[in-house]
């Protein structure tokens, strides 16, 4: 009787032994991966750098070769669409007109990205030193901010229209950008006809129209002061014309409120 109760009080021992070994060896380890959903913790996984040679567990190789090709395909489809001039794809091309026209905002981006590192994209010409335009700026009227499109006299003013402005000017004479920016459209629109869009980096618009001539292409950068056109001779022939318009946002601005054509 007294031997077996002397084995059950070591097997007793020997467990309680045990448990602090288990206990002391506890202490001393992190949790173990697969306990941690065990105690209330997310999973986390666990990456083995020596297996993963040739795989980044953010990186999918196959998946960025295939965005890749994507991009290359809508690319050359775009292409082909413009270099293709038939009828039945040109609500097409009128999509991504309107896509890369008004919602991307060249002009803006362009002037956000200088803002930001200091330089413009290398896509854009450089522009004038900021710095330099604020002093100059600051001596100036706010009507001398912009530059002149064409020194004439208005023939049809804002409210005959409630959107833009007929100037009437010498024969055969220039149209300059009112500011700088980014041509976001170049050709034939609607009434007015020979057309030029610009786009300025707070995201407002100047409209040249009746144009006998456009000297500017679609994207393409142009300073204050820049040539872009040519004003449309009148009917008898003895004197220019030419659309001018300003528009913000979805409405247009009386041009007189921010240049003196006097």
């Amino acid at each position: 009787m007294g031997s077996r109760a002397d084995e059950i009080r070591k097997r007793m021992l020997k467990r309680k032994r045990e448990r602090e070994r288990e206990a002391a060896a506890w202490k001393s380890k992190a949790l173990l991966p697969e306990d941690e959903e065990r105690y209330g913790f997310e999973k986390l996984p666990i990456y083995d750098h020596e297996g993963i040679k040739d795989h980044h567990p953010l990186f999918n190789k196959n998946l960025f070769l295939f965005k890749l090709l994507l991009s290359a395909c809508l690319f050359l489809i775009v292409a082909i669409l413009f270099r293709n001039e038939a009828t039945p794809l040109e609500p097409i091309r009128s999509f991504v007109k309107k896509s890369m026209d008004q919602d991307f905002q060249f002009a803006a981006v362009a002037d956000w990205y200088e803002g930001q590192f200091g330089k413009p994209l290398a896509l854009f010409p450089l522009f004038d030193d900021k710095e330099t335009k604020k002093k100059n700026n600051s001596k100036q009227s706010n009507y001398s901010q912009y530059a002149l499109p064409a020194s004439g006299r208005i023939v049809e003013n804002f409210e005959t229209n409630g959107q833009g402005i007929m100037i009437e000017t010498g024969k055969g004479a220039p149209v300059d950008a009112m500011n700088e920016g980014i041509v976001r459209f170049a050709g034939m629109k609607d009434e007015l006809e020979k057309t030029v869009i610009i786009q300025h980096a707070d995201q407002s618009e100047t409209w040249y129209g009746h144009l006998s001539s456009i000297d500017v292409n679609l994207f393409e950068f142009v300073e204050k002061g820049g040539k872009v056109g040519t004003v449309s001779n009148n009917v008898d022939d003895t004197k220019g014309a030419f659309y001018f318009a300003i528009k913000k946002g979805e409405d247009f601005i009386d041009p007189i409120r921010v240049i003196n054509f006097e």
